[in-house]
């Protein structure tokens, strides 16, 4: 089993499938972003074997991400592979939405059981400015699409930014009325890259809340404020669907944190905010053997460190969000 120094079982694996992506939201990476070469990826087999790996050690809880992880080659075919290991309980993705309006039944049949998607405002003409290229028709149809697939719950990520959509939050609550989903507000967090927009733009979930309430009234808190997962979850009144609120800068969850990530390059990320990695990749093209691996797992996971220091003003600068995979 692998826990850490603190005494967390850390059971969660976040992979990341690749850092390319076909948006270039502002608050993730600059409109130029340059993207590794596909040969310093991870390739299908050795993700696989990673997966294995990590089950073995008794990780049963599985997410993919990107960049945008269905602009991957053999997506399908990959997931595949990954249901397939023994000790996968569980698969979700978080993905964009743009290619999920024909990707959503194959994803589903090949194993792939819930999606998150990210969808930050209604007005198009604003999530065209967010997103840079992006079309708002595409994620709603995808988000159809995957609750047609049976990829439920649906989860909606909504990234609240300064000047960009923080208008829209009422807005975005209101789907709960209609549509059984988890909407969910994401407080803005600084990494290289867009370090000054990150930090200048943040809208705090105080703030949201007291927008919401406003707009909607005030939603009741659930499960007496346990987390589900990272996110606190309230409900408006009269809504079929619940709210979900992720305050990695205000209010951090790092006691209950059970979570890794693999970086599509290979690395075993300890945190998201901190620049701390273990390179995987390297030594199993170099021919190290599993237990060799399987030790540095372990010994990675081992010194996770406890949490960010965000307060302190310590902030990751070593990759973007879009090269550790959220």
């Amino acid at each position: 089993m692998a826990n850490d120094r603190f005494g967390r079982f850390i059971h969660y694996l976040r992979i990341s499938l690749t850092d390319h992506c076909n948006l270039r939201c502002v608050y993730c990476m600059p409109e130029d972003m340059t993207f590794r070469p596909r040969a310093e990826l991870m390739q299908d087999d050795e993700i696989l074997l990673f997966t294995r790996l990590f089950s073995d050690l008794g990780f049963d809880k599985f997410r993919l991400t990107g960049g945008e992880p269905t602009v991957r080659a053999g997506i399908v075919n990959l997931i595949s592979g990954i249901t397939a290991t023994a000790g996968v309980k569980s698969l979700s993705m978080t993905t964009n939405g743009v290619l999920l309006e024909r990707l959503a039944q194959p994803l589903k049949q090949a194993g792939l059981q819930r999606v998150n998607i990210s969808l930050d405002t209604l007005d198009p003409q604003r999530f065209e400015r967010l997103t840079r290229w992006g079309k708002l028709e595409q994620v709603m149809a995808g988000i159809h699409a995957a609750e047609a697939a049976g990829l439920a719950p649906i989860k909606i990520n909504v990234v609240v930014v300064r000047g960009y959509n923080d208008q829209d939050v009422g807005e975005m609550a209101r789907l709960t009325y209609q549509h059984n989903w988890q909407v969910r507000f994401i407080e803005m967090m600084p990494f290289a890259g867009q370090t000054n927009f990150q930090k200048q733009q943040v809208v705090s979930d105080a703030e949201i809340l007291e927008r919401i309430a406003k707009d909607l009234g005030e939603p009741a808190i659930l499960n007496h404020g346990v987390l589900d997962g990272e996110a606190r979850i309230y409900r408006l009144p009269g809504a079929v669907g619940n709210l979900g609120f992720i305050s990695s800068v205000t209010h951090p969850f790092c006691a209950a944190c059970t979570r890794a990530r693999l970086t599509s390059d290979g690395k075993l990320r300890l945190c998201l905010l901190k620049e701390k990695e273990v390179d995987l990749l390297t030594p199993l093209r170099a021919g190290s053997s599993l237990e060799e691996l399987r030790q540095l797992i372990l010994d990675g996971i081992w010194n996770k460190p406890w949490g960010h220091d965000l307060a302190k003003g310590d902030v990751a600068l070593n990759r973007t969000m879009s090269e550790i995979g959220g």
